[in-house]
C-alpha cells in the first residue's frame, strides 16, 4: 500500500482525492471524525544512542494498545506517527539540536495525534512499544553511508578526491563586522577540505570532513561581549571529522564563502518586521517547503493547515468563505499562503505572530475607519506649547520646514509640512528658540526632526596649488663686415669702401680690435686719389662704415678684428657678436579656505583696474572693473563613506601689459566637479605650451655661401616652454580643528 492509499484509509471524506505530501495528509487527518481521546502523550525525550542512533522515547499516560501507524516521506525527508485516541500535552512545534532530527511537529484533531519528524536526510527506523513508552530509533540504512565515491549533496564544499588524505584546522578566529555581524574565520590546512554547513534548530552546525583539530583549538569561545548575534562557538572532534557548533541569539541568517585556505562564516542579525511572514534580508519566499493537493476544499481549512504547520496564530474573518482547489509541490509555506489569499481576493495584517486574514475590501474599510477616527480625535485633541532651543540650525529656517505650505491648485493640490492644520510656530531670533504649539503627537515628530537635523556639520579645508613653470632658451649669432681698399689699374684709380659717411646704417668698430697708434673704435682707413702725385692716398677718419651690418642686439660677447695695410691703403674690419640665454622659472600659488559641508567658500587676491567707458546710455560714461586675481571658489559635499565631492572654480590671472591705456590680462581658469578621497590630491587640469622660433637675416646670395656666408647673415633661434598645473587637496577637519582656545 503506498502513502496515498494509507492516508485515504484514515477517513471517509471524498473531497481529498490525492495527497502528495505531508500537509495534505494533515488536512485530511484534521477532518476525520473519530472517537474521543483516551490516552495522553505526556513527554518526548530525545537521546543520542549507540552506533550513531537517535532515539525518541514517547511517555504516555496509559499503556499503548498497539504500535501506532508509521509511514515515511522521502522528499522532504519526514517520518510520520499516528496515535489513535490520543492527545498531547506538548507544544505544536519543537526544535531539536541533532545531526539527523531537525524538529518535530505535533498535530491534534478529532481525538487523534500525529507526530511529524522533520529529518535532515532519509533514515531507517525501528519502533518498539514497552508498556507506557514508545521508542523510535533513527539510523542510517545499510549501504547509505557517505564515502568518497558517493555523491555529496547539501554541502557547502565537497571534499576533493585525495585518496583518503586527512586535513586539519590551523586557526579559529572571531571578529565583529561593520554592520554588527559576527564573523567566524577558520584557517584550513588545505583548500580542498570538505565543509558541510547546516542550521539545526537554533544553532548552526559546521562539519569539517576528514579534518583533525589540534588540542589548543578544541575549545569553547564565549564571544557574547562583541555585541553580535553569536554567543558561543564550540569546536570539537567527532570521529574523523571536526564539528563546530555556533550558537546565535535572536533572529539571524548566515552566509559563508571560502577564499583559498580561509573559510569565513557570517552571522547577520535580522531586524524583525512585524508585517512580514518570514524574517530575513533576502528577497522572496523563505518559508519551509510543503506540498498541498486539495480538490474543492474550504479555504478556512487550508488556512488552518498552514497555521498548524507554521505555529502562527491565524485569525480568519467570518466573511472568509468559499472553496479552493490547488496542487502545490515543494513550495515555501509563505508562498502557498500568498497564493491561497490571491485566489480568494484576501489580504492579511500581521502583528507579531498573530495574522488576521480577511477580504481586501473589509481590511481597507476598517483601516479607513481607523484613520477617520484618528483625524476626528486630532481635531478635538488639546494643544500643548513647547520651546526648542536650537544649537546649529537657524530657527527661522526650521520654521519654514514646519509650517504647512500648499502646492498646486484644484484636485492636485498638496500640503507639505510637519505641523497639523491647528498647529502654529513662532521664532525668538535673539535666543534662537523655536516655540511650537500643536498636539502631543505632532510635538513628538517636531522633536524627532530637530534631533535629526540640528547637528554640527563637518568642515572641510580645501588647498589649491597653481603651478606655472617656464623654460626659455635663445641663441643669436651676427656679424659686421667692412672693407676699405684702393688699387690702380691701367691708369685708373679704383677704391672700395663701406657705407658712405652720414648714412644712418654706419656703425663704429667696437673697441675690442687694436691697431698700434690708432683706436679702431673711433677711426677707419679711407682711401682717395692724390691730386699731387696722381696716385692714391689713405688716411684715418672718424666713424667706421660697414659693408655688412647684421650685429646681435645686446650681445653677451663680441670678437672684432681689423686688417690694415698702410702701403697700399687696404683695410678690413670684422666683428662677430653672439648671445645665448637660458631662463627657467616656477610660480606656485597656494590659496586655502575652510568651509562647512555644502557651503560655498571664496578667497581671492590680486589687482583691480577701474576704467571709465564713455558713450553709455544717454551719452553718460560708466566705470568698468577689470580684475587680475588669484581666486578659489569651492563648494564641498562630504559623502557618507568619507569622500568629498568638490564643485570648484579656480582662476589665476596676470597683467601682461597695457594697450591704449587698458590692461591686457592673461587668464588661466578651470571649472569642474570632482570626487576626491579625504586627504588625497587631485590634478584638476593642465595646459602645456611650447613655442619654437628660427629666424635669419642675410645678404642675398652672399649669405648662402658655405662657411664664409656666416659673415653676411644674422641667425636667431629660441624655444619657449610654459606649463600650467592645478592641484586640489580636500581635508575633512575634526570637530576641534580650526578653533583657537
Amino acid at each position: 500500500m503506498n502513502v496515498t492509499q494509507k492516508l485515504r484509509a484514515f477517513g471517509d471524506r471524498g473531497r481529498t482525492s490525492i495527497v502528495s505530501a505531508l500537509l495534505a495528509s494533515l488536512s485530511a487527518f484534521a477532518l476525520i471524525s473519530t472517537a474521543s481521546a483516551q490516552n495522553v502523550i505526556e513527554d518526548v525525550a530525545i537521546a543520542k544512542g549507540a552506533a550513531g542512533r537517535t532515539t525518541l522515547t514517547f511517555s504516555l499516560k496509559e499503556p499503548l494498545a498497539g504500535v501506532p501507524s508509521v509511514f515515511a516521506i522521502a522528499t522532504p525527508p519526514r517520518l510520520v506517527l499516528d496515535f489513535a485516541n490520543t492527545t498531547s500535552l506538548g507544544k505544536a512545534t519543537n526544535e531539536v539540536t541533532d545531526s539527523v532530527l531537525r524538529s518535530y511537529n505535533v498535530v491534534q484533531a478529532q481525538g487523534r495525534t500525529r507526530v511529524v519528524l522533520n529529518l535532515s536526510k532519509t533514515q531507517a527506523y525501528d519502533v518498539k512499544s514497552d508498556n507506557k513508552k514508545l521508542v523510535v530509533a533513527l539510523f542510517d540504512a545499510p549501504g547509505t553511508a557517505v564515502t568518497d565515491s558517493a555523491p555529496e549533496t547539501g554541502r557547502f564544499s565537497a571534499a576533493a578526491k585525495t585518496d583518503g588524505a586527512t586535513f586539519g584546522l590551523r586557526d579559529v578566529d572571531f571578529r565583529r563586522g561593520q554592520a554588527g555581524e559576527g564573523r567566524i574565520i577558520v584557517d584550513l590546512s588545505d583548500a580542498n577540505s570538505g565543509v558541510d554547513i547546516k542550521a539545526q534548530g537554533k544553532v548552526l552546525v559546521v562539519d569539517f570532513l576528514r579534518t583533525q583539530v589540534p588540542r589548543n583549538l578544541e575549545r569553547k569561545l564565549d564571544v557574547s561581549d562583541f555585541g553580535t548575534p553569536v554567543q558561543l562557538i564550540d569546536t570539537f572532534a567527532q570521529g574523523s571529522n571536526t564539528r563546530m557548533v555556533i550558537e546565535p541569539k535572536g533572529l539571524w541568517e548566515h552566509s559563508a564563502y571560502q577564499t583559498d585556505n580561509r573559510l569565513i562564516i557570517e552571522i547577520k542579525p535580522i531586524i524583525e518586521d512585524p508585517n512580514k511572514l518570514t524574517q530575513g534580508s533576502r528577497p522572496g519566499y523563505k518559508g519551509e517547503k510543503l506540498s498541498l493537493n486539495f480538490q474543492d476544499i474550504a479555504v478556512r481549512s487550508v488556512l488552518q493547515v498552514i497555521g498548524d504547520f507554521t505555529g502562527l496564530n491565524i485569525i480568519v474573518s467570518d466573511t472568509v468563505t468559499g472553496n479552493v482547489t490547488l496542487r502545490l509541490k515543494d513550495v515555501p509555506w509563505d508562498q502557498a499562503l500568498d497564493l491561497v489569499m490571491q485566489a480568494r481576493s484576501l489580504d492579511m495584517r500581521k502583528n507579531g505572530n498573530v495574522v488576521w486574514i480577511a477580504p481586501k475590501e473589509e481590511l481597507a474599510l476598517k483601516e479607513k475607519q481607523e484613520l477617520e477616527a484618528k483625524a476626528q480625535v486630532a481635531d478635538i485633541e488639546p494643544l500643548r506649547t513647547e520651546m526648542f532651543q536650537l544649537n546649529y540650525q537657524k530657527a527661522e529656517e526650521l520654521r519654514k520646514i514646519l509650517v504647512p505650505t500648499a502646492s498646486g491648485t484644484g484636485a492636485g493640490a498638496t500640503t507639505t509640512g510637519v505641523l497639523s492644520k491647528r498647529g502654529s510656530v513662532s521664532v525668538d531670533a535673539r535666543t534662537n528658540v523655536l516655540i511650537v504649539q500643536d498636539t502631543p503627537s505632532k510635538l513628538d515628530q517636531v522633536r524627532a526632526l530637530i534631533n535629526r537635523i540640528d547637528i554640527s556639520v563637518k568642515q572641510v579645508m580645501i588647498e589649491a596649488r597653481v603651478v606655472i613653470a617656464d623654460d626659455n632658451f635663445s641663441r643669436q649669432l651676427g656679424a659686421r663686415f667692412g672693407i676699405g681698399a684702393g688699387i690702380t689699374s691701367n691708369g685708373r684709380n679704383i677704391g672700395i669702401t663701406g657705407t658712405p659717411s652720414g648714412d644712418p646704417n654706419q656703425a663704429n668698430v667696437p673697441g675690442t680690435g687694436i691697431v698700434t697708434g690708432f683706436s679702431p673704435s673711433s677711426y677707419y682707413w679711407q682711401v682717395k686719389p692724390d691730386t699731387t702725385t696722381g696716385g692714391l692716398t689713405g688716411s684715418y677718419i672718424n666713424s667706421v662704415p660697414y659693408n655688412v651690418n647684421l650685429p646681435v642686439s645686446n650681445p653677451a660677447g663680441t670678437l672684432a678684428m681689423t686688417f690694415l695695410n698702410l702701403g697700399n691703403g687696404n683695410l678690413v674690419n670684422l666683428e662677430l657678436s653672439a648671445a645665448e640665454a637660458a631662463n627657467r622659472g616656477k610660480v606656485i600659488s597656494s590659496p586655502r579656505v575652510v568651509t562647512a559641508d555644502n557651503t560655498k567658500a571664496s578667497i581671492s587676491q590680486g589687482q583691480e583696474f577701474k576704467l571709465r567707458v564713455s558713450g553709455g546710455v544717454g551719452g553718460q560714461s560708466s566705470v568698468e572693473t577689470i580684475r587680475a586675481v588669484l581666486s578659489l571658489d569651492v563648494t564641498p559635499q562630504v559623502t557618507p563613506d568619507g569622500r568629498v565631492v568638490l564643485d570648484v572654480y579656480v582662476t589665476k590671472d596676470s597683467i601682461a601689459g597695457f594697450q591704449d591705456g587698458s590692461p591686457i590680462v592673461n587668464t588661466r581658469r578651470v571649472s569642474t566637479k570632482v570626487i576626491v578621497n579625504n586627504g588625497d590630491t587631485a590634478v584638476l587640469g593642465g595646459i602645456y605650451e611650447e613655442t619654437v622660433t628660427d629666424s635669419t637675416d642675410k645678404v642675398p646670395l652672399l649669405g648662402d655661401a658655405p662657411v664664409i656666408g656666416n659673415l653676411f647673415k644674422r641667425t636667431n633661434r629660441g624655444t619657449v616652454k610654459q606649463e600650467l598645473l592645478i592641484f586640489l587637496t580636500p581635508r575633512i577637519l575634526s570637530d576641534a580643528a580650526g578653533t583657537v582656545k
